[in-house]
């Protein structure tokens, strides 16, 4: 690629995240001063059309980027230092002044995120089973069913309903309950797995199925629930006139459902604990080609976590990637004080 290819790339890019207009040459020339005749430009984007940057939504029509042209930009972006600005420190001064746990702290940080954004903004705290745990309560809610309270460290909560195969009373319950949290406190799930049974079923021989299956559910929630997630902004993205075209608003709320897939991509980013984003077919999920997430690593309350961003591929990329990091960077600063 030239370097004339590469600044008419960033200048239809930029062009189109502001207008959402098909860019032709001529605006190019004008608006962003190039010291190139607009035929030179209009042929400089035919080759560019061949090389999979552009697009024609129709012959007489300017060009529109392609998620490949979306890519250059977003490098460019990237690389450059960023600017700090009075809105970044107005971030600062809101998540340092929440004294919350960290539940209502993240639900906080995704409304705050989606507000300034208005794209849909998640965060997502990993792998339950490698949290140390707080509490565990065992609750009779009728008949069979139980109600799985666990408190892990940092006040985060997560719950659990299951069916045991035999009776039990809530006496039984109350007593598992007690023995699970008193082996369990201080330590994750995945260091007291092992122990745990032939601790807690000493004594309790005449519930010791019904402790067994208890104990096997909520190993079954701890180790395939690999993340709590928290989200805000689908009220915002309805304003968008990208998400006005149902499929794509119905793309973003079945990944923000099924949780799977998005997993699964958020997995990525906190294991390479850099920035990561998704454009179009890149993205797993079905509906979502038109679409693009950004994630990023943060530690809210000294734990792991992971805040993102999805959105058209018409985003904002420079104000997102940097409320992003600011409201990372705001939360590490946090966990220190």
């Amino acid at each position: 690629m030239t370097e004339r290819q590469l600044q008419i790339i960033l200048s239809v890019v930029y062009e189109y995240i502001k207008t959402g207009e098909a860019v032709g040459s001529r605006t190019i020339t004008r608006k962003y001063n190039l010291d190139w005749s607009p035929a030179t430009i209009r042929n400089e984007m035919a080759d560019l059309d061949e090389l999979g940057y552009f697009y024609q939504p129709h012959t007489s029509a300017g060009r529109l980027p392609t998620a490949k042209a979306y890519r250059v930009y977003i490098e460019s972006v990237t690389s450059r230092a960023r600017n700090h600005s009075i809105e970044e420190n107005a971030i600062r001064r809101e998540i340092l002044g929440s004294k919350s746990g960290i539940e209502d702290l993240l639900n906080h940080v995704t409304h705050l995120m989606a507000r300034l954004t208005n794209c849909v903004a998640v965060a997502a705290v990993p792998t339950l089973d490698y949290t140390k745990i707080q509490h565990i309560d065992l609750i009779l809610m009728g008949g069979r069913n139980v109600l799985a309270l666990i408190v892990l460290d940092g006040g985060l909560v997560h719950h659990s309903q299951f069916t045991l195969p035999y009776d039990v009373d809530a006496e039984t319950l109350d007593e598992l309950s007690s023995r699970i949290s008193t082996f369990a406190c201080g330590h994750s799930w995945n260091e007291v797995r092992e122990g745990l049974y032939r601790y807690v079923a000493d004594g309790l021989n005449e519930a010791r199925d019904s402790c067994r299956d208890a104990i096997t559910a909520l190993d079954k929630f701890l180790t395939e629930q690999n993340y709590k997630f928290f989200s805000s902004g689908a009220r915002h993205i309805l304003e968008v006139p990208h998400f006005q075209a149902l499929s794509r608003l119905q793309a973003v709320l079945s990944l923000l459902e099924q949780e799977k897939p998005l997993a699964k991509m958020v997995d990525k980013c906190r294991h390479a604990e850099k920035i990561k984003i998704t454009l179009g077919t890149e993205n797993e999920t079905e509906g979502m080609e038109d679409n693009a997430m950004i994630l990023i690593p943060a530690r809210p309350r000294q734990q792991k976590a992971v805040l993102g961003l999805i959105g058209p591929m018409r985003m904002d990329y420079e104000r997102s990637i940097n409320i992003l990091e600011s409201v990372a960077e705001a939360l590490d600063e946090d966990s220190w004080r």
